[in-house]
């Protein structure tokens, strides 16, 4: 890929670019520095938009280096959160840390790739150490923080821990030299954090590449599993397929530009073309599920979305709910998981969504106890009920 598109394409903001193109046109390998928050370990598409960006400057012959931030995990990233996280143990570190490290080399280059733990420079920080630090940040300057001013503003629980994760974030920049640090737009903070403080110390300060956060099936917010819009990378073939063909044809632009190399402006034209909408989320599905999952996982899908939607056959292969003795429908929806409560199984039969059999459910008053139903929620969840003989 050209560098001129490496720079421009599926980037929100670059600080500052012409020092970072300049660094780029020395012909010396960068070191990209990308952290990630291990109190979380599975990843979504919209995650991969920044990974996909690593991987091409990888292509033109730069080294990433990851930082496992086993430190940060236990005070909390407060970056567009308004509560802080729960602290983890070393355990719970490592294995989110194999989870998302499975899925991060899915796509990012593994031989290119240095893996570093905060642990490595912070297990040996001492109290003058932390003075030192907090000492070249001014309360001022944490609270220019979005997340921070508003909770302080309206009178809740800020820690001293929390203002400190900025500087902490900042100092695995000095730890590991950064040549240029990615994040999603709600790092910005963060990240120039770790600019200023490497300039504080007289070193060369990273340059910053910004990646969009793009928006969840919703159309909407961005793309989050708290607010139920994220299309997950390890989610099966058939329902990633299905997640992405539920998008509204306005956001496809954004998620061809930033999960796929293919032209933008051909789809841009072939939306205002009157183009088939239904054809290029197909394209746009099949590329999505190929690029996380593999062409045969993508053939999958595809073969699925069709079988259930285009053909309106059952799919092959659905979840199964034991039937131990005869249940209600609200109760079997709720225990199945179809439903998220007794209130949001009522609101999904009386909107006409539940069907039993491939027939609208029209009341709720019904009890089950025949294995081989099917029971379905909307265009895309099933489940198939077996008895326990």
């Amino acid at each position: 890929m050209e560098l001129e598109t490496v720079l421009t394409r599926g980037v929100a903001e670059i600080i500052v670019e012409r020092e970072l193109r300049e660094k780029l046109a020395a012909g010396k390998p960068l070191r990209l520095k990308q952290g990630f928050d291990p109190s979380r370990s599975q990843l979504t598409i919209g995650n991969a938009v920044g990974l996909r960006k690593l991987r091409q400057f990888q292509e033109l012959g730069h080294q990433v280096v990851l930082i496992v931030g086993d430190w940060t995990a236990q005070i909390g990233d407060p970056s567009g959160k308004d509560e802080t996280r729960p602290r983890l143990d070393a355990s719970k570190v490592k294995e989110n840390a194999q989870t998302f490290m499975e899925q991060f080399f899915r796509i990012v280059d593994r031989e290119r790739t240095e893996v570093r733990w905060q642990s490595e420079w912070f297990g040996d920080f001492t109290l003058e150490d932390a003075f030192n630090l907090a000492g070249r940040f001014t309360l001022a300057q944490m609270l220019a923080h979005e997340t921070f001013r508003k909770r302080y503003e309206a009178g809740g629980a800020l820690t001293m821990l929390e203002l400190m994760y900025p500087m902490l974030q900042a100092y695995d920049s000095v730890a590991i030299n950064a040549d240029v640090e990615f994040g999603g737009m709600d790092q910005k903070f963060n990240i120039l954090a770790g600019r200023e403080l490497m300039a504080s110390l007289g070193m060369m300060p990273q340059q910053i590449v910004l990646v969009p956060l793009i928006p969840g099936t919703d159309g909407s917010l961005k793309m989050g599993k708290s607010l139920g819009n994220s299309i997950d990378m390890l989610m099966p073939p058939a329902e990633m397929y299905g997640k992405v063909m539920s998008i509204g044809d306005a956001v496809m632009p954004v998620y061809f530009e930033t999960l796929t190399d293919e032209p933008v402006d051909e789809v841009r034209a072939a939306l205002g073309n009157d183009g088939n909408p239904r054809d290029l989320k197909m394209r746009l599905a099949r590329l999505i599920v190929s690029e996380f999952l593999g062409p045969d996982a993508a053939q999958e899908g595809e073969a699925a979305f069709i079988r259930v939607f285009q053909q309106r056959n059952l799919p092959m292969e659905m979840p199964q709910y034991v039937l131990s003795r005869p249940i209600g429908l609200i109760d079997l929806l709720v225990g199945s998981g179809l439903a998220s409560s007794k209130t949001d199984a009522r609101r999904q039969i009386d909107a006409g969504a539940v069907r039993l059999d491939g027939e609208k459910v029209a009341t709720a008053e019904i009890i089950l106890a025949g294995a081989g139903q099917v029971l379905q929620v909307g265009k895309r969840r099933f489940v198939r009920l077996v008895s326990t003989a």
